[in-house]
């Protein structure tokens, strides 16, 4: 390798002026994130509000249905790792490696680990919005298709896929939304003590 060959260096060996643009941007695009970490409800409110103008967008255009179906089936796929555990119960039933959903009353209560955290639903599915927008810039991606079979496929396709997911919930006894512990009540103290 010569010299100026590293990724991100200059001739002189300082980085260049492209990759600090772009590095610095980077670490503001990821303090952003750090920033909004707490305030799901907000997060999650624009989110919809893009998928909003994004569908506003679609309707008037009467146009860019592949990009939607795209983005439904993306949409589909991450919602699908949200609901799902990180270790796959079915996987696990012969061998004791790893944490396992507790199936019986009785055992330790083992907060549901998902397969993909909330933030990284949100932040991945914000991107899959604001990619789709992107492309109904673009004629390019305006393939004429008779959007009603696309609607049914979807809808077939999502009916299929939540109904195994739903069957798995079912047949391991998991349920992908916990609040915390289950907190039992003891006997009411009535204040009275003893004296001797």
């Amino acid at each position: 390798m010569s010299e100026g060959d590293s990724i991100g260096e200059s001739v002189h060996g300082k980085p260049s002026m492209v990759y600090r643009f772009f590095t610095r941007l980077g670490q503001i695009y990821q303090s952003w994130l750090d920033k909004s970490t707490p305030y799901t409800a907000v997060r999650w409110i624009v989110t919809l509000g893009l998928s909003f103008l994004y569908m506003i967008r679609v309707y008037l255009l009467q146009g860019w249905y592949i990009v939607t179906y795209a983005l439904g089936i993306y949409l589909l796929n991450l919602f699908i790792a949200f609901l799902s555990p990180k270790v796959d119960p079915s996987l696990m039933e012969d061998s004791d490696d790893g944490p396992s959903l507790p199936t019986k009353q009785n055992e330790e209560f083992r907060p549901f680990i998902r397969r993909l955290p909330e933030f990284k639903f949100w932040h991945s599915a914000t991107k899959g919005i604001l990619v789709a927008m992107t492309c109904t810039f673009f004629e390019a991606f305006n393939v004429p298709v008779f959007w009603p079979i696309l609607v049914m496929y979807f809808i077939m396709m999502f009916c299929i896929t939540m109904k195994r997911q739903i069957k798995h919930m079912i047949k391991y006894r998991y349920i992908p939304f916990t609040h915390g512990k289950r907190k039992y009540k003891g006997k009411e103290d009535v204040g009275k003590t003893f004296a001797s």
